[in-house]
């Protein structure tokens, strides 16, 4: 290593020491908010990764991310005022001390949870045919997340450019390693083929040599490889809750390789820290005179003007017309990439919506291992470098595996990292029962997304053709999706029945609402529902309608998570009462946020509201304990009937 080399890596190191100490004096002066986990006795571990990096690497980072952050983008002015919540700071006060982003360096408060989504970005790199890296910093406690295995099997499997590296300090927060961690660390990496390098901070003249080599070996040779950094924490975990002897800090503290150059170069190290204080100091004064940054709100759906038109079928099976769009879109954007289990041909999918992709482009469609949450977040990962991937979760059941990446990483990082980073991702999955399939492979779970800020969930129906929905969801920074597809609309034909006095008609916003509306001026009741139930609905009206005398309109919206009554105001005031219908659990879900905007918004303008759902804690595997379970057209007749006639 050249002088000139040492010199900037002991700088970059320095700078990370007198900013996590200044970060400290501010937070016990009251300027921080939240915590703070410094990197002190690890600043090294950055400042010499960082020599070997080029322009357009990504960097994904945890919550002990400042020395990485400085040493990659010798940014102290963003810094300093992102964590004192300044509009001036990287990510405009919104994300903080754990999430930061600037030019392709990100950091996550979620140990391990961005591993997947690091895989994803190395994908991207490799589509890109650059020799551009994705680079993860992991601490050895993290060893103990599933998602990092996924991440490490797929990244050898598919041979990625992803650089791995631990920074081994012997402690998760106050747990000492012997305490937590089975087995050897690079054993891990060998387990799934990829290389591995062990180096440590205090011999850092080796570790720039070993690393450099290391480094240039997953480059050039695009493969994943592990590179353990042995190191230590001379600071607490966060703030001051240290609970480790201080005799043995102590011990590290006396052979930490900064402390040891400090006392056998002063001179030079006064030199250097001239420059550092004054560059801290002058960003602590440019953050105080910078002001909070803002909190910016979602634009409501009633501000956007939509009108409704005739609505006209193709006549197709569903899962044709799915099919048949993904085929179109697959051949003319190349940006376009599938991802999951089984999908390529000849199988294409568990319900055959993804068959012949392959035949077309076999180096777009992704078969993956049994691993929904390294599927969803490599999506997430190419999504964040413009791709535009459709990921397929076989049954929507399974979206439990994969919740940490949708709600923790995919659906936040637009809003936390302050409107810098989108992520084009579009989850689809089959939903519902009625197939006899069980409690595993039957349940309605789309309840559970429709609270994340940032997600949009949508919800196909037979009325509305598929192509419709799926072809805002591809545009150029549409955001992360999830498209909710009931099972049993796959095999059925995308038609309207007949039936005299009603027409059907859809809106021409960005996601169609599907509307049954009676041509008589009486109405007497809405049913309110959306995705498997809308055919169920509008058999219903049928039935209401010719053996009751019941004149009832159906309006089932394909945007399930951005509802709002006043949006549909016009439609909604025609009528006497209000019927919810869905097939999940009510508690909580979907027709509850219906009621409570109907209430806030239209008030007491109707004569009744109601909701029918099936009460249950899962679905059996018996056809028939099922078809009692769940809201079919009877029970919505009954119910309906039961409201008009009677009042409840």
């Amino acid at each position: 290593m050249n002088q000139e080399t040492q010199n900037k890596i002991l700088y970059k190191a320095l700078l990370s020491r007198a900013v996590e100490e200044k970060l400290l004096n501010l937070f016990n002066e009251g300027l921080l908010s939240g915590t703070v986990h410094t990197c002190i006795g690890q600043e090294l571990s950055g400042a010499v990764i960082s020599e070997f990096l080029i322009k357009n690497d990504t960097i994904f980072s945890n919550h002990r991310c400042h020395g990485h952050f400085l040493s990659i983008t010798d940014d102290v002015n963003g810094l300093i005022a992102e964590l004192m919540g300044k509009s001036s700071g990287v990510c405009g006060g919104r994300g903080g001390s754990q999430h930061l982003y600037k030019d392709g360096f990100f950091s996550s408060g979620i140990q391990g949870g961005f591993l997947p989504v690091s895989a994803g970005l190395a994908l991207g790199h490799k589509f890109n045919q650059s020799k551009n890296i994705a680079v993860a910093f992991i601490g050895d406690g993290t060893l103990g997340e599933g998602a990092i295995y996924e991440a490490f099997n797929v990244a050898s499997k598919w041979n990625l450019p992803l650089l791995v590296v631990l920074e081994d300090n012997g402690f998760s927060q106050s747990t000492a390693q012997e305490e937590t961690l089975a087995g050897s660390i690079t054993a891990r990496a060998a387990a799934f083929d990829m290389m591995s390098e062990n180096v440590d901070t205090w011999d850092w003249q080796t570790f720039h040599e070993k690393s450099g080599k290391f480094i240039a070996k997953v480059r050039e040779e695009s493969r994943p490889g592990l590179l353990v950094v042995k190191t230590f924490r001379l600071k607490a975990h966060s703030k001051g809750d240290d609970n480790r002897p201080a005799e043995f800090v102590k011990k590290y503290f006396d052979i930490d390789p900064l402390n040891l150059w400090i006392k056998a170069n002063e001179a030079e190290h006064t030199k250097k820290m001239q420059d550092i204080d004054q560059r801290v100091n002058k960003a602590v004064e440019l953050a105080k005179a910078s002001p909070v940054g803002e909190v910016l709100h979602k634009k409501p759906k009633s501000k956007e003007v939509f009108t409704w038109k005739k609505n006209e079928l193709s006549n197709r099976r569903t899962v044709k017309a799915i099919n048949d769009h993904f085929t179109d879109l697959f051949k003319n954007d190349k940006k376009v990439i599938f991802i999951g289990e089984d999908i390529r041909s000849p199988y294409g999918g568990a319900f055959k919506i993804t068959q012949g992709l392959s035949d077309i482009d076999t180096n777009r469609v992704f078969n993956t291992p049994i691993s929904e949450s390294c599927i969803v977040g490599m999506g997430t990962g190419l999504g964040m470098l413009g791709y535009k991937p459709m990921v397929e979760i076989m049954f929507g059941d399974f979206l439990g595996l994969a919740f940490d990446q949708v709600f923790n990483h995919a659906s936040k990082f637009n809003d936390m990292y302050n409107d810098q980073v989108n992520v084009n991702l579009v989850i689809r999955t089959p939903m519902g029962g009625r197939r006899g399939y069980g409690p595993t492979h039957s349940q309605s779970l789309e309840k559970h997304f429709l609270g994340m800020p940032g997600l949009q969930v949508v919800a196909l129906n037979s009325f509305i053709e598929p192509s419709d929905v799926y072809k805002n969801l591809t545009t150029e920074n549409a955001g992360p999706s999830l498209v909710i597809e009931n099972k049993v609309m796959y095999a059925k034909p995308l038609t309207l029945p007949k039936v005299e006095g009603f027409e059907y008609l859809k809106s021409d916003e960005k996601f169609p609402a599907f509307l049954m509306k009676p041509l008589s001026q009486k109405v007497h009741c809405t049913l309110i529902g959306y995705g498997g139930m809308t055919e169920i609905m509008v058999l219903a009206a049928i039935e209401l309608f010719e053996k009751y005398d019941i004149i009832v309109q159906v309006l089932a919206p394909t945007d399930i998570s951005g509802f709002e009554a006043i949006h549909y105001k016009d439609i909604l005031l025609n009528s006497e009462y209000i019927l919810t219908v869905e097939e999940g659990v009510g508690y909580s879900g979907f027709s509850s946020e219906v009621l409570a905007s109907i209430q806030e918004t239209l008030g007491s303008a109707f004569a009744g509201v109601k909701r029918l759902y099936p009460e249950y804690s899962s679905i059996p595997a018996s056809g028939a304990l099922e078809n009692k379970m769940l809201p079919d057209v009877q029970h919505i007749v009954d119910k309906c009937e039961g409201l008009v006639r009677h009042g409840k």
